[in-house]
């Protein structure tokens, strides 16, 4: 068993613009939504001061990462114009790199021409892509150019309608291991060699789904890849405990921590130090010797 697992280890790191992060163990990516429609009203930041003291927060209490979004993708969401998203981003970055200048930044955005802005005007080092290329064909060429950190996420349908009764002809983790297998060709012949995979809990898949997929996430180390779970207060645990995104800090924290012990190596959370607390005790508990 040893043995096995230590043949898919994957990547130690990724690298951006000469900025190595290390992923030997997991890392939190911190959520900053400067919405006015996510589908959890905690991680709303839009006033300067608030994205200020929201991102102090994420690195504060353990986040290695902050993830920016400024165009809703929750469930039925409408998209807001490329400019809105442009403008909103601005905003955040200019607060988020005058105080925190060598902060590792991702952008949640499936637009390239957002991508190509935001670098050119604050530097990045991800594209968190929802889409995975599949919502802009310039998508994979443009991370390839500007030599980025992508995050390559399965989604089933888009936004609007990708949880109208999802359905896959055959197994979801099968479908999803063609699906990935695919894309990172591709990124490869582009010559994207920094890749994170994320199965996309919640983006076009049903309850059964989602927890099948968790169940079997280890089975996606076979790809010698990061993986990244975000599970963060998603209907899939509020709606099995019929209760809400507010009261779903439990449940999550149960989610995330199954995640760890199946192989994800970062967490994209709403609240970083119980992501962080799930880190350090199974890593404690990774490292204590099994009695035979």
């Amino acid at each position: 068993m040893e043995k096995t697992v230590s043949l898919f280890q994957g990547r130690q790191s990724l690298l951006s613009h000469g900025k190595l992060i290390n992923i030997s163990k997991p890392l939190i990516m911190g959520v900053i939504n400067v919405t006015n429609d996510s589908f959890f009203d905690g991680s709303q930041f839009r006033l300067k001061s608030r994205i200020a003291h929201r991102a102090e927060q994420i690195l504060a209490e353990g986040g290695s990462i902050i993830d920016i979004g400024a165009c809703s993708t929750r469930p039925g969401s409408i998209p807001v114009e490329e400019k809105v998203e442009i403008k909103r981003l601005t905003k955040a970055l200019s607060v988020i790199r005058k105080k925190f200048p060598d902060t590792i930044i991702s952008i949640d955005t499936y637009r390239s021409n957002v991508i190509k802005v935001m670098q050119s005007n604050f530097g990045i080092d991800i594209v968190n892509d929802i889409s995975a290329g599949e919502l802009d064909a310039q998508m994979f060429q443009t991370v390839a150019d500007l030599k980025l950190i992508y995050v390559l996420m399965h989604m089933k349908g888009t936004p609007s309608n990708m949880q109208e009764n999802p359905t896959y002809e055959h197994d979801i983790v099968k479908e999803q291991f063609g699906f990935f297998t695919q894309k990172i060709e591709k990124l490869k012949l582009l010559g994207v060699k920094d890749i994170i995979i994320d199965p996309g809990f919640g983006f076009g898949k049903n309850a059964d789904h989602n927890y099948t997929l968790l169940k079997n996430l280890e089975s996606f180390k076979l790809f010698e890849l990061p993986i990244l779970a975000g599970l963060s207060r998603k209907s899939m645990i509020y709606k099995l405990l019929n209760t809400c995104p507010s009261k779903a800090m439990n449940g999550t924290t149960v989610l995330n921590t199954i995640a760890i012990q199946n192989g994800a190596k970062i967490l994209r959370v709403h609240d970083v130090k119980e992501a962080a607390e799930v880190i350090k005790l199974t890593e404690f508990l990774s490292n204590q010797p099994k009695i035979q």
